[in-house]
């Protein structure tokens, strides 16, 4: 047998030994695709109370009654310095120097106050969200959308 002859034996071997590892991969590979598409989100909107109880009288009171829930599902703290939470009519909350502990959550209320640990306040003297029908949407320091909650009319969840 000649040394070509060997070489292409081999080349075929290989190439036979590869296209079967792709071949077992291939399906193992969408499966974990599908598994991770059922996986609970690292940080997601886990509640919005869009409709403050009571009568919008637009109290400071009133306004941080109306508020979206961030919730960190993981073991480690995330930053969401240069996060932002925003409506459908463009409102937008920017978070500077939040870091998120695991397996916690923080409260953005729409009014005034002190931010802490469980409670930031966007500091606005009108409602942001509508009562009737809405969208919050989440989004990372890169701008990719991490989480929506809608409600009302146009109610669809991503």
């Amino acid at each position: 047998m000649s040394a070509s002859s060997t070489a292409r034996r081999v080349a075929a071997t290989v190439l036979t030994v590869g296209a079967l590892v792709s071949a077992v991969a291939l399906p193992a590979s969408a499966h974990d695709g599908d598994r991770d598409r059922h996986r609970q989100p690292r940080v997601e909107i886990s509640r919005v109370q869009a409709d403050s109880p009571g009568r919008d009288n637009g109290s400071n009171r009133s306004l941080n009654a109306e508020w979206v829930e961030i919730t960190n599902n993981t073991r480690r703290a995330v930053n969401l310095d240069g996060w932002t939470l925003r409506d459908r009519d463009g409102n937008r909350y920017r978070f500077d120097d939040v870091r998120l502990q695991g397996r916690a959550s923080v409260r953005i209320h729409t009014g005034v106050g002190r931010d802490t640990r469980t409670d930031l306040f966007q500091d606005r003297r009108r409602y942001v969200w509508d009562n009737r029908s809405d969208t919050a949407t989440l989004r990372d320091d890169r701008g990719r959308t991490v989480g929506t909650e809608s409600w009302g009319r146009h109610h669809h969840r991503r």
